[in-house]
């Protein structure tokens, strides 16, 4: 957000006497300024000067140093971690770019040797990346030297995205799309004008910003007219024990600098530089020569972060699921709630045996992960969706966990017998019992009986025989469970497994003589269960039970 200062103190003119209406205005005047000190207390705007880029948090100073001077959520170089490089010590054995190197010079020559003072001897470099609450990203960098040449400041930032070493063994191999920020200050100015060009390694000369071929530093954009850049030097010195380290600075020894990050980022949206590296000219010309440098340091830039899913099912513990889809969606506003229209396509991916799958590489922001097709034999997650917020920079996954039910199948009976009475054929057969996974059924008029919240597999549906009929076939029989189905779906879609009895018969034949001894009676039927003879008496009883229906034939022979 853009800092002010805090209002100016209202000074009264000290009259004896003072009118009505003068104190009136006098205590709604001090009334005005009590709110306004309430509303910036209330704020995060800063309590002295600064010019840092609305949003950002980092206080670029007016006057610059490295203390935080206002409450959170201002910070300052001595609060955060950066990425630091100190240059090599004054003197001989410092180096520097020499042999005419200038900024389009694709390796510029290194040489020994002291850097005179009035060249802008360098002595510290660094460089932070902030990342805000509303997902903006400020690039942060300071230099310091050993003391001010007393003319024009020329400083450039360069940042490379390959880690390969040019021939010189010192900087890097240059790659489309590297960036140079260029820090020109005016003989005795605060305010320096920052410059942006990026690494151009084809096409026309007319894209470059001195060269007449590629590569070349392309045509440089003015980041401070367009509002993406802001930065300042120290008017005053800065004490030892507020310079976080970087010793005591006299006046216009340090600098400092922030570029919205937007503007300069490379090819890779995740880690866009590898490693930066400071130098400076020996003029405001860009064809001027580079005179001492501070050889790069790595950066730690990596804005993204990641996703992890991990699929299971419901039983416990949950088993992995393989073959899980999801989609990525960028959650756009309005954030939140459920995904809607607004939101965008990013990737997919599958889970794999372990039940994982990865969204790598993903820019800091906020996401849906929803999944799309369930693993066969389970439903959807409830609900097939969660919001994820990815924080730049942070090396371990966010993780995500979808439990994914399995699916339920049902087993129904369809009971029947013969019954005359009611006519030829199959007839429904209700108050059977049968016992299926565990629980007992009965099957009701329609002689049906249906069991269901089962499992994918196989189960045994045994039949409890009723009394006075034979099974039609076997009492157990197996039904494999593997489509989702209720007892109550219409239509239904589970699995049915039929079951038949016949009623049996209890067959006697009776002889009784009328005379005691007078008749002797022989009885021989093709069921052998009824053959006999009449005893003495002339009397006899022949049965069998549990005749299945058939057609019994019989003789009967009474020999008087």
């Amino acid at each position: 957000m853009q800092r002010k200062s805090n209002p100016p103190t209202r000074h009264h003119p000290n009259h004896r006497r003072v009118s009505k209406r003068r104190r009136i205005i006098a205590a709604l005047s001090a009334l005005c300024l009590a709110l306004l000190g309430l509303l910036y207390a209330g704020s995060a705007s800063a309590s002295h000067p600064e010019v840092s880029l609305p949003g950002s948090d980092f206080e670029i100073d007016t006057d610059a140093n490295t203390k935080v001077d206002d409450p959170a959520p201002s910070i300052d170089w001595n609060s955060v971690t950066e990425d630091k490089k100190d240059d090599v010590a004054s003197g001989q054995g410092d180096n520097s770019f020499g042999q005419g190197s200038k900024e389009d010079t694709p390796v510029p020559s290194v040489v020994d040797g002291s850097i005179p003072n009035n060249k802008s001897d360098l002595k510290t470099f660094g460089a932070y990346l902030e990342s805000t609450s509303s997902g903006d990203r400020f690039l942060n960098v300071y230099w310091t030297r050993v003391q001010d040449p007393t003319g024009t400041t020329n400083m450039d930032f360069e940042f490379n995205q390959s880690e390969t070493l040019s021939a010189n063994g010192v900087t890097p191999v240059r790659t489309a799309g590297d960036a140079l920020i260029q820090y020109d200050l005016t003989s005795g100015g605060t305010r320096p004008e920052l410059f942006l060009s990026l690494w151009v390694t084809t096409g026309p000369g007319s894209q470059c910003e001195a060269n007449n071929s590629t590569p070349c530093w392309g045509d440089r954009v003015n980041l401070t007219s367009s509002g993406d850049a802001t930065g300042s030097i120290n008017t005053s010195p800065i004490p030892l024990a507020e310079s976080g380290g970087l010793g005591a600075l006299s006046a216009r020894t340090f600098g400092e600098a922030q570029i919205d990050f937007s503007v300069l980022q490379g090819t890779d949206p995740c880690n866009p530089f590898a490693s930066a590296y400071l130098k400076s000219r020996s003029s405001d010309s860009f064809t001027a020569a580079l005179k001492d440098f501070i050889a790069p340091t790595t950066l730690n830039f990596n804005v993204c972060g990641s996703i992890k899913i991990i699929k299971t099912d419901d039983a416990t513990p949950g088993n992995p699921l393989s073959g899980a889809e999801f989609d990525l969606l960028a959650d756009n506003p309005p954030v939140g709630g459920s995904p809607g229209a607004e939101d965008t396509f990013v990737e997919d991916c599958v889970t794999d045996a372990n039940g994982e799958c990865l969204f790598p590489d993903l820019v800091e922001g906020e996401y849906w992960v929803v999944e799309t097709l369930a693993p066969p034999g389970h439903d959807l997650a409830n609900p097939p969706f969660q919001h994820v917020t990815v924080v730049g920079g942070v090396t371990t996954p966010v993780t995500v966990t979808f439990v994914d039910p399995r699916q339920r199948g049902a087993i129904e009976v369809i009971k029947t017998r013969k019954h005359a009475a009611a006519g030829p054929g199959n007839h429904p057969h209700p108050g059977v019992t049968f016992t299926i996974a565990g629980q007992t059924v009965v099957t009701d008029a329609n002689g049906r009986a249906c069991v269901d919240g089962l499992l994918f597999g196989s189960y045994n549906v045994v039949e409890t025989v009723p009394s006075g009929y034979v099974a039609d076939g076997a009492t157990t029989k197996s039904a494999t469970v593997d489509n989702a189905a209720t007892c109550a779906g219409t239509p239904y879609a589970g699995e049915s497994v039929p079951f038949g009895n016949t009623p049996l018969t209890d067959v006697s034949i009776s002889v009784n003589s009328q005379v005691d001894g007078g008749t002797k009676t022989i009885v021989d039927c093709d069921n052998n269960a009824l053959d006999g003879t009449t005893g003495a008496n002339g009397d006899g009883t022949f049965s069998t039970t549990n005749e299945e229906p058939q057609v019994i034939q019989c003789t009967i022979t009474i020999d008087p």
